[in-house]
């Protein structure tokens, strides 16, 4: 009992004020190896991992969630489950609901019938729409105590990459598209989709939840597709926002994993930065106490990085790199007022360390980014 008292006390810091909404994301890591192996570790009950996200989320509480990184499947059976897990009590902590959800098919593991990563071979799990090696690998999932104008949603998983505003698309070394004409001009945009969906908030009010999770800029070649392909994805939002709803001054929250650091990594600074400086949203830059421990006590490329180690958000290999980054955000508009924001992320003195565990990946390589608007 008092070992649940002390944690209790330690963890008050992370219950929203009753007149705020919690709003964040979390990359979760619930993917697996095979389609249906999710769902069946979720149910056994007793997957260390998964425990430790249950436990992550119970204590952190938000309202509204963005999940990265969920496989998905057709009936979204695996989603439900866990949800369903979210609901019941556990080791002291209280049932978390989430009676609403959002996540349609997405692009992962989707094949394009074409030889997408100029491999010379079909089939492959990089030849499909998103990076996956079945249909809903490392998907994500929208979930809220709120209602979601689902009706209202907005889905971009089929627009082509080559529609997107001065985008940079790959090429060869002799400057021939890569992979071919045929692929590139095939090519979808979101390598798991971009949403715009509605939260209809207790007053009426409608916010926006812009939700995406572009693909890392690593694992390619000299044509650097992976890299211009997150930074379009970045991109996008810049000219949605500024074409669609800052004219209509609507409220909205841009949340997601979005593998790009704002100065360290392979990332697209520029693009991350176009966001992290435009007018139309503020940055509050959620910290953490062990994201500046881990880049000091793990040193590797942390010792050269320029962004502030407090707000890192994912914990990678130091030797050679890249390092722990800032990849994961929420980002409200500028209207709103923000009441709090915070990382997940305690050092090992500090209450649910175990749930980040010594090697960083008890629950997720990712930390859960929250902000608290009223």
């Amino acid at each position: 009992m008092r070992l649940l008292l002390v944690v209790a006390f330690c963890l008050t810091g992370f219950a929203a004020a009753a007149d705020s909404i919690r709003i964040a994301t979390f990359n979760t890591a619930l993917s697996r190896k095979g389609p249906g192996l999710l769902l069946r570790d979720i149910e056994r009950g007793q997957d260390e991992q998964i425990k430790a996200v249950v436990a992550i989320l119970q204590t952190v509480r938000p309202d509204i969630l963005l999940i990265n990184e969920l496989d998905h499947d057709y009936e979204n059976l695996a989603l439900t489950a866990f949800l369903r897990r979210l609901s019941q009590d556990t080791e002291g902590r209280d049932a978390l609901d989430y009676p609403y959800f959002y996540a349609p098919p997405q692009n992962t593991g989707v094949p394009s019938g074409r030889d997408l990563d100029g491999d010379g071979r079909l089939g492959g799990p990089a030849d499909n729409y998103g990076f996956g090696h079945f249909r809903g690998q490392y998907a994500m999932a929208l979930v809220s105590r709120f209602p979601l104008a689902t009706e209202e949603a907005r889905d971009f998983s089929d627009m082509l990459w080559k529609q997107v505003p001065d985008a940079e698309m790959p090429k060869a070394p002799d400057g021939s598209a890569f992979p071919s004409y045929d692929a590139l001009h095939a090519m979808r945009l979101s390598s798991k989709s971009h949403w715009d969906v509605p939260v209809i908030l207790p007053d009426g009010r409608r916010l926006h939840l812009l939700a995406s999770h572009p693909t890392p800029p690593v694992f390619d070649g000299p044509e650097d597709m992976n890299g211009k392909r997150n930074r379009a994805e970045i991109l996008f939002w810049d000219s949605y926002i500024r074409e669609t709803l800052v004219p209509q001054n609507a409220d909205f929250i841009l949340l997601g994993d979005l593998n790009a650091d704002p100065a360290d990594g392979e990332g697209s600074h520029d693009a991350i930065n176009t966001l992290l400086t435009a007018d139309y949203l503020h940055d509050p830059a959620p910290r953490s106490s062990g994201g500046a421990l881990a880049s000091q006590t793990q040193g590797g490329a942390n010792a050269n990085h320029l962004t502030d180690p407090a707000t890192d958000t994912a914990d990678w290999r130091d030797e050679p790199g890249p390092g722990n980054l800032r990849v994961d955000y929420v980002l409200p508009s500028a209207a709103l007022n923000v009441s709090g924001a915070g990382v997940f992320w305690p050092t090992p003195e500090e209450a649910g360390f175990e749930w980040i565990g010594s090697d960083g990946r008890a629950s997720s390589d990712h930390r859960l980014v929250w902000v608290d608007i009223d």
